[in-house]
């Protein structure tokens, strides 16, 4: 299984992905690169920016994509 196609499972069961849940779900460090391949298939996929805690307590902000406008 490519990591194109552990994304769209992903979005499949759970809608969202952001650049944490990648890394740490699946070990993909280049989600924003995989975006860009799905939706060169032609996949419609969006995102926003979201603030998390890093580990050091800090609020960074993460993008969280979707399938959709």
């Amino acid at each position: 299984m490519t990591q194109n196609d552990i994304i769209k499972t992903h979005f499949k069961k759970h809608k969202t992905i952001t650049t944490l849940q990648a890394f740490s779900m699946y070990g993909i460090t280049r989600l924003a690169a995989r975006i860009l391949n799905l939706r060169e298939s032609g996949i419609k996929i969006s995102g926003y920016m979201i603030p998390v805690k890093n580990r050091l307590g800090e609020i960074v902000n993460v993008k969280k994509y979707y399938v959709g406008k």
